[in-house]
């Protein structure tokens, strides 16, 4: 018998047990339970509980009044990685030993993660690195600024309510979603050690987050570490943006942290937002910033489009920030990619943004103005190319720095002056389980009903790409399978 939103009250007790999980299961401490039942929607909760100010410790609280405390975690206390290590060896465990709830209940098993775009992208990864059997798919609570994950699968992007009814509400949403499989991306760069005195580690704002696990210095150990070069990687879900955009971002996390008291919520963190892009210069990009950090300046860009087909891709002079886009969700719900109308010469090769075909989207933009189109009928940046791996390679001496960002989380990448081979590259590896609802915006190359129609019929003025030389193939990264095809010696 279905239970509905009507059934929601504060004496839903037989509807709570459908998403409880026995301490025994999470924990090998913890006294075995014998329940008649197999749970129907048995969930894992992750709170990151400095996320939209109050409202993460609010969620915390209500999630562990509802349900086992001991299914619900708090990120601030205990990292995802250990948590699921920890639950899934115990699982194997109980299955070993002939427990016949294990098996069932892991079958059944979803996630819950309550954050923002980087707090997701935390836990997708290390239920990547985990390479589970049975990975259990993601549902997300929009508690960042610009939730684009929750958006683009239908969550929202506004701050949830953190009472009861609500969070029962939401517990019934995570019930009857489907199951959706979206591409995992990969990126690594590397650059030769610079000479002595210089340093070219990520530069976190202020201080390094958690979100740079989703970017970080492979360890000596590495099977992708090269003797004299610096090497650098990570995942994301939703997308990596380079330039000014990055630039906007990092400059409000760093004042986040100087003075977090300020952004308490969503709407006031949206309103600074919006006030940094214009103290950084992104209203007026062409007097503010140098030309130098353009990107086609900045370096020289490659793009694979079929396996082993590498070309230069050609970036109008005026490109000051890149966005390799995987959902159709970014800078809070907008959607840069838009639908590209095939039966125009320019777009007879482009394709829908789906999120399960192995292809990323290559969005350029001017400035803070030519992103506004976004806000229009029809709108959508430059488009550029769509890609199975794309690659930058850095011009010698042309910045000191750039800006770079993955879902949601920037930092500044110093570049060494003296080196021609700073590469970063971003490959397609793998997928993830996600949850969506009837809401959902993101589409499935599966699904045929998904598909959206070529409604684009805007006339812009976006200079075509060019082709070019084949290159080499590498590596992606360090805690997902490398590809067999890959050839990572090469990469030096």
């Amino acid at each position: 018998m279905e239970l509905g939103v009507a059934s929601l009250d504060l004496n839903s007790e037989n509807f709570l047990k459908q998403f409880y999980i026995p301490s025994y299961i999470i924990t090998s401490q913890a006294k075995a339970e014998c329940l008649p039942d197999v749970p129907e929607c048995p969930v894992l909760v992750f709170i990151n509980s400095t996320s939209g100010g109050q409202l993460g410790g609010d969620l915390l609280i209500t999630y562990r009044s509802l349900l086992n405390k001991d299914q619900v975690f708090d990120l601030s206390e205990e990292a995802p990685d250990s948590v699921l290590r920890r639950v899934f060896l115990n699982l194997e465990r109980l299955k070993n030993n002939g427990d016949q709830f294990a098996p069932k209940l892991e079958e059944k098993l979803r996630i819950i993660v309550a954050g923002g775009d980087g707090t997701a992208g935390w836990i997708l990864g290390v239920i990547s690195d985990l390479k589970l059997s049975q990975p259990p798919p993601v549902a997300t609570v929009p508690l960042g600024t610009g939730n684009n994950l929750p958006f683009a699968f239908g969550w929202g992007k506004r701050n949830p309510g953190t009472d009861r009814n609500s969070v029962l509400s939401f517990l019934e949403q995570v019930r009857k979603a489907k199951e959706m499989r979206i591409d995992s991306w990969h990126i690594l760069m590397r650059m030769r050690v610079p000479k002595e005195g210089s340093n070219c580690e990520p530069i976190a704002p202020l201080e390094l987050p958690h979100s740079l696990h989703a970017f970080h210095r492979v360890s000596s150990t590495d099977d992708l570490n090269v003797k004299g070069y610096d090497t650098f990687r990570g995942g994301f879900w939703n997308y990596f943006s380079m330039g000014m955009d990055a630039q906007v971002s990092y400059a409000f996390h760093s004042e986040r942290k100087l003075h977090p008291e300020k952004f308490n919520n969503q709407l006031i963190n949206q309103s600074t937002y919006a006030k940094l892009g214009c103290t950084q210069g992104w209203f007026f990009a062409s007097l503010a910033h140098p030309s130098s950090k353009n990107i086609g300046q900045l370096c020289k860009v490659k793009v694979m489009k079929k396996h082993g087909d590498w070309h230069d891709l050609r970036i109008p002079h005026s490109i000051r920030s890149i966005v390799c886009l995987n959902l159709p969700s970014f800078s809070g719900g907008l959607n840069p990619w838009g639908t590209p109308n095939t039966n125009r010469r320019r777009y007879k090769d482009l394709t829908p943004p789906f999120v399960d075909d192995g292809l990323i989207e290559v969005v350029g933009f001017k400035d803070a103005w030519h992103g506004l189109v976004l806000l229009a009928k029809n709108g959508h940046g430059t488009r550029l190319a769509q890609a199975q791996r794309i690659r930058f390679e850095f011009r010698k001496g042309a910045a000191e720095d750039t800006y770079m960002r993955i879902d949601g989380e920037p930092w500044r990448q110093p570049l060494p002056v003296d080196d021609e081979t700073v590469v970063v590259e971003i490959s397609a590896l793998g997928q993830v389980k996600m949850l969506a609802t009837n809401d959902c915006i993101s589409k499935s190359v599966l699904d045929p009903s998904s598909t959206p129609m070529t409604v684009d019929d805007d006339s812009d003025n976006e200079e075509d790409e060019s082709v070019g030389e084949e290159c080499r193939k590498f590596g992606a990264a360090d805690t997902f399978k490398i590809p067999d095809e890959v050839d990572i010696s090469q990469f030096s």
